[in-house]
Formats: structure tokens, sequence, C-alpha cells
């Protein structure tokens, strides 16, 4: 944390600790992080995208061993992420919690899916065990209190749900090497990793796959 100071300036570094306090769960729950205007009020930048850009690269050039901050473009949000051990992480989540967030990562940010319907998770995690619509529920709240997914205002009266980008970036390339490599039974390197993913947009549209 010391590299800070020799990366922000003053200003800079009280609207890193202003995002880091309002994105802790207890403090701002369900509305984590500041706005996009907050943020550019507090750095005297409004409107300038380059030094709010420029901005959100040095506070994670610095903190990326701790915290990554990033922007939730849809629900205007600057919010910090903490990076945290996995035995860490089973205290938030459960397995059965991670799997459903998983699943709803590999519809979504893979298939590009605009959402995951509960009928869905129902039919993937729950349809031969009893109490299934109740187990899974109670799976999805830990997920929505920590804003990782919202609900998703559908057309129809189906339950839907859809990733914030804290959701998005909760796994690590390393977890999503892991999880490749035990679903393919084979080691995989980087580049094998994200066309799996597809997070780096790495198929052109119309190109087989």
């Amino acid at each position: 944390m010391q590299s800070l100071k020799g990366i922000l300036s003053e200003e800079e570094e009280l609207a890193f600790m202003h995002i880091l306090f309002s994105s802790s769960a207890s403090i701002r729950s369900g509305n984590f992080g500041l706005s996009r205007k907050e943020v550019e009020k507090q750095l005297h930048i409004q409107g300038n995208n380059d030094k709010f850009d420029s901005f959100l690269a040095r506070v994670n050039q610095a903190v990326s061993r701790y915290f990554q901050v990033i922007y939730d473009q849809r629900r205007d949000q600057v919010v910090a992420l903490m990076r945290v051990p996995a035995r860490a992480a089973r205290s938030t989540l459960t397995k059965e919690s991670l799997s459903i967030l998983l699943y709803m990562f590999y519809q979504q940010e893979v298939l590009q899916h605009e959402f995951t319907l509960f009928d869905q998770l129902l039919n993937a995690f729950g349809h031969e065990t009893t109490k299934a619509n109740q187990r899974i529920l109670l799976n999805i709240d830990p997920l929505k209190k920590i804003g990782a997914i919202e609900e998703y205002d559908t057309d129809s009266q189906e339950k839907a749900y859809q990733l914030t980008a804290i959701g998005v970036h909760m796994f690590s390339d390393s977890f999503l090497r892991r999880a490749t490599e035990f679903s393919q039974s084979n080691q995989l390197n980087k580049e094998e990793v994200l066309k799996f993913f597809r997070r780096y947009n790495l198929y052109q549209k119309g190109e087989d796959e």
C-alpha cells in the first residue's frame, strides 16, 4: 500500500480510500462503491475519460496484489474488490453458491446469454433433490448480498438473474485455468483457457467454434 504515495496524488489517494470504504457490503449493502460522477467530482476531472481511465489503471498498478478497482458501466459504480485466498472465500460463499456463480459466468460471459433463468439453474442443480427451489434460492441469496448478481426484469413471469461487473471479476485467471483443466482432464496454457472462456473476444462472428 505504500506504493500508492509514489503513484497517486493526495487527492487520488483519498478518492481510492472513499471507493474502498463504500465498497464494503456492511456499509452499503446492495449499492456498492461510488458513482463515476462522485469519483470525478473528488478528482476534479468531470467528463475527462482519459484521466478517469488513468486513475483506475494507476490504482490497480499499485494495489493489484490485494485489490482490483473496476468500473461497472451498466450500474455506474466504481467498486473495489478484495483479493482473498480460496480458503477465506469459503467463509463467504458455499460451494453451491460458487457453482451457481460459475454456471452463470459460463452462460453469460462465454455463451453471451443476457441473463440466466431460475428454471435453468433448477434443471442444472436441483431437479433431482428435495426442496430444490428453496435450496437454490438459499444459495442465490449470498450472491445477491455481495453484489455478484442481480435480478433481471424480463417481460414474462419467469425469474431471471444477471451477473454484475463484480460477479464477472470474482474469478481469477488462475481459478478459471484450474476449472477448465479439470473439466478437460488436461493441462492447458493461458491462450487455450482464454479461448475456452472467450474473455477477450478471440472468436470473430461467423467463425467456426
